[in-house]
């Protein structure tokens, strides 16, 4: 049953259906929770190959189930559906029709994909068990993923494992990419708000200047990681934004930053709220100013399960070669909501290389577009996965 593509010679597409589904996507992208058309036409391509389909989860979520044989035994594979409020800027005939919209991050793709596996299982029916085919708004802004389980997702839909991908640009064309254990990091958001007295910039010692104590709450924030966190545990504090004042010679009442926050250690990400939270308020005081601060957890950290991270890598080698399936070497710093979905169901997440040149545009750019020749590998992957996992 196992079939062996030669991944490296970027095989011809014969998915023609596939690349149309995911051009279709990306010209009509929708930010998260607000994805009622894509949720229509997904909708409507599995009810007519023969899924039952349950809408409503999260809102646009859309979770397709096909049955065959005797067994109970289930499996649960997810794509993501929205797209990131970007002006799309590739000059693509299928270009995003959605001023300020677009599908920067290949959530077009993997939908496409999961829709053309949905295709090939129900045609061959070559399992026995329970399919789940799960299709979640919100990965890139409200947390789809915890929003649907929220509603009930693995007591409708129980899976005895889930499994999910993500394309990547920037690494080999059809290479499988994953680990044990942790893949992504937990992300939180923090704003900073410094609250000083106004006054004229010649006469700074009528005031209090928010913009001298916000630097300096700055250049602190930047002993976290080397000097309160363990040098073998992985944290980032950025600060991405500062935003103060509107002339040269007016000092403003207010600073304010903005941090996005980044670990994988449960106490570490504490200790990271809690070395902010004193460095914020302790820096402001010694210059005679408080701050509001507003702290807001987000993603959890992505890890995934040994025994499903082992299926994935067997699979992915007989699927593709030994050649095609790599470990990954650390974590990545990035998020991704399907943390939730794991912390729930035994599953794992990887990536698939679809990189065409060594200078692709990455995800979240406005010239980003998801590369339609690995669309055939992922939807032969996922059906392979189906038969495979539910043998008949």
């Amino acid at each position: 049953m196992t079939r062996q593509f030669s991944v490296s010679q970027k095989f011809a597409n014969h998915m023609p259906d596939v690349v149309a589904t995911r051009q279709h996507l990306h010209r009509f992208p929708e930010i998260g929770l607000s994805e009622f058309k894509t949720s229509d036409f997904v909708a409507e391509q599995l009810v007519a190959l023969g899924y039952e389909v349950t809408r409503g989860l999260a809102g646009t979520g859309v979770v397709a189930t096909l049955r065959n044989g005797s067994s109970t035994r289930s499996v649960g594979i997810r794509a993501d559906i929205d797209a990131l409020p970007i002006h799309e800027e590739t000059g693509a005939a299928y270009k995003s029709e959605h001023p300020g919209v677009m599908h920067a991050c290949g959530h077009d793709g993997h939908t496409a994909m999961l829709l053309g596996a949905a295709k090939i299982i129900a045609e061959r029916r070559n399992f026995d068990g329970v399919v789940h085919l799960i299709f979640q708004p919100a990965e890139e802004n409200f947390g789809g993923a915890r929003i649907m389980i929220e509603d009930g997702l693995f007591e409708k839909f129980p899976c005895d494992a889930v499994f999910g991908l993500h394309n990547d640009p920037g690494q080999p064309f059809g290479k499988f990419i994953l680990r044990d254990g942790p893949l992504l990091a937990a992300v939180d958001e923090c704003t900073i708000t410094v609250k000083g007295y106004g006054g004229h910039g010649a006469e700074p010692q009528d005031a209090s200047d928010p913009i001298v104590a916000g630097a300096s709450i700055i250049m602190a924030l930047q002993t976290i990681v080397s000097r309160n966190i363990h040098p073998q545990l992985s944290a980032v504090v950025t600060v991405g934004a500062f935003h103060a004042g509107v002339a040269s010679n007016v000092i403003p009442e207010t600073s304010q930053m903005s941090l996005t926050i980044r670990s994988f250690d449960p106490g570490v990400r504490d200790e990271l709220e809690k070395r902010i939270r004193l460095i914020a308020e302790g820096q402001a005081a010694s210059y005679g100013m408080s701050v509001d601060i507003d702290y807001q957890r987000g993603y959890n950290a992505t890890i995934n399960h040994k025994v499903e991270t082992d299926y994935i890598f067997d699979l992915a080698r007989r699927f593709a070669g030994d050649d095609n399936v790599a470990e990954m070497q650390r974590p990545s710093m990035g998020a991704e909501d399907f943390a939730y979905m794991l912390e729930k169901r035994p599953g794992a997440y990887f990536f698939l290389g679809s990189a065409r040149t060594e200078n692709d545009p990455p995800l979240h750019h406005p010239k980003y577009d998801f590369n339609d020749d690995i669309l055939p590998i992922g939807t032969a992957f996922w059906a392979e996965l189906v038969e495979d996992y539910l043998k008949a």
